[in-house]
């Protein structure tokens, strides 16, 4: 019996790969998911399992060959295993996977081994914060049992099935790849196919960049075997490299840049702790005394992609001041009306985030992203609301704002931020924004100069509002001094992208909308 291997599809939106390695030859025997040849995408890169055991009779596509999905790249004579000729490890697209709930538990013996489940496509590793039950323990079926941190979400992972927590195998901080076996428990009368119903909660990041900081000690290199293989050979270190790929993945482009930029056998610029220490060598760094907590894990990923947002985005700012005196009146004598009505409180952010939905349809260039090296313009204006928590921040995402009213607006950053305080959102809601406005001054401050959330191009944060004395001069340029309440807007945006005049005439815009409110709130 001769089994066809097919190029497998690693993602709904990945329609070829490039074969970079056979790691078997023409007449070899392989075993089941013994690794067979090792491929590229555009998404992930991965070594791929023999679906079948038996005798790999031909190779039908050489190394470096790039070929479609479902192409025959092999044939294997005399399969033991059964079943259809494909390979076992090829993940369902993308569009199944968010209908189904991540497996955690596999039937092994009478026990049910429980896995580290994948909480989204493009989460490759989870950290086991705490264990909410000990070995010996009875769990029930949904009962929480561990919490994880990822680079996307937090999550109370709860027992797949009912039983004895007969085994703890990976300990408190330990960070795993997902489907590593955390743990077994002792089934009693539970279905062992059952998986974790709940979906994960809340979003680890704030900013979500899809890169990893040059020189992060310790952390872990995702990268191809083409991009090790051309490593090895200029004798680059990895380490070095960011990676622009999901997870931080370090990819064929992000290596042959690397090369154009600092040539083979050469080193990346020294960290700052390095340079201060060459800088001063018989002045090393003191000893202080004080308390050392590590970072978490989602204060280690905002640390991240604070800088690498930095790094890749020539950020300039710009700041401008808004009469908010006729909002702050209007709201004054709607606010108790409004909340009567609709059970939400009328704050100023949907002012605000309509005032800037109306100031990106006008300039789409702000909500656009550069991306290979062209601006993509999104159809829709997802608006990410930053929001401040007690262990870090998250940016839940409206989307489709230039489809809402007001009032639909108002109830959706109430409800995604309700959610976000009460570890309730879902990974879905904390992905895709666009454009994104943060509170710097929810605590106080005039204004503040925002990071880019990538690969967004723009970020608006919002200063707090005071009353200040303002020269106001009539239609016959008479001058006079009122009370008015005042609020500074600082936009963030990519020079690389958006031009100076560009965000000047968004800002007017914006302006001119909150200053001349004339629309219906509901």
């Amino acid at each position: 019996m001769a089994t066809d291997v097919i190029m497998p599809q690693m993602g709904e939106s990945i329609f070829e790969g490039t074969i970079t390695k056979w790691l078997k030859k023409a007449g070899d025997r392989v075993e089941k998911d013994e690794p067979l040849f090792e491929i590229s995408t555009d998404k992930v890169d991965a070594e791929i399992p023999s679906p079948v055991a038996g005798v790999l009779s031909e190779i039908k596509v050489p190394e470096g060959a790039t070929v479609e999905v479902n192409t025959v790249v092999a044939v294997i004579d005399g399969a033991s295993a059964s079943g259809p000729a494909a390979i076992a490890t090829t993940p369902a697209p993308a569009s199944e996977a968010k209908s189904a709930a991540p497996q955690m538990a596999t039937p092994v013996a009478g026990a049910i081994e429980i896995v580290m489940p994948q909480l989204g496509e493009s989460i490759f590793e989870g950290t086991i914060t705490k264990w909410l039950k000990k070995a010996g323990d009875r769990v029930e079926k949904d009962e929480p049992l561990f919490e994880i941190s990822t680079d996307k979400v937090d999550a109370e992972i709860p027992a797949p099935v009912a039983g004895i927590l007969r085994e703890i195998k990976v300990p408190e901080g330990a960070t795993v790849e997902v489907n590593t076996v955390v743990a077994v428990i002792d089934g009693t009368g539970a279905t062992t196919t059952s998986a974790v119903e709940a979906q994960p909660t809340t979003l680890q990041g704030s900013l979500p960049v899809q890169m990893t900081p040059p020189q992060a000690i310790g952390r872990r290199i995702y990268s191809s075997p083409l991009v090790r293989r051309i490593a090895k050979e200029n004798k680059l270190d990895l380490s070095q490299m960011a990676g622009s790929g999901s997870h931080g993945r370090i990819n064929k482009e992000d290596i042959l840049r690397y090369l154009s930029q600092y040539g083979p056998c050469s080193a990346a610029p020294e960290s700052p702790a390095a340079q201060l220490q060459t800088a001063s060598p018989h002045a090393p760094l003191p000893l202080m005394s004080g308390k050392v907590v590590p970072l978490t894990k989602m204060r280690s990923i905002i640390a991240q992609r604070m800088l690498e947002s930095k790094r890749i985005s020539p950020h300039v700012h710009s700041v401008y001041k808004v009469d908010m005196t006729r909002i702050a009146r209007l709201r004054e004598r709607e606010r108790a009306g409004f909340e009567q009505r609709h059970g939400v409180k009328l704050t100023y952010m949907p002012f605000i985030a309509a005032a800037a939905v109306d100031a990106l349809r006008r300039f789409p260039i702000l909500n656009a992203s550069l991306i290979d090296s062209a601006i993509h313009y999104h159809d829709h204006i997802n608006l990410g609301i930053a929001v401040a928590l007690e262990w870090g921040l998250i940016v839940p995402v409206v989307k489709e704002s230039e489809a809402r009213n007001f009032l639909s607006l108002a109830s959706a950053i109430h409800d995604l931020a309700s959610r976000a305080r009460t570890k309730k959102l879902m990974p879905d809601e904390v992905q895709g924004s666009t454009f994104t406005l943060t509170n710097s001054g929810v605590f106080g401050g005039e204004f503040g100069t925002p990071i880019i959330n990538q690969p967004e191009s723009a970020i608006l944060a919002i200063g707090g509002l005071r009353k200040e004395p303002v020269v106001l001069t009539d239609a016959a340029g008479n001058d006079a001094i009122a009370i008015r309440s005042v609020q500074y807007f600082c936009l963030g945006f990519d020079h690389r992208l958006i031009d100076g005049a560009d965000s000047g005439k968004f800002m007017l815009e914006f302006k001119k909308t909150l200053e001349n409110w004339d629309r219906e709130i509901g």
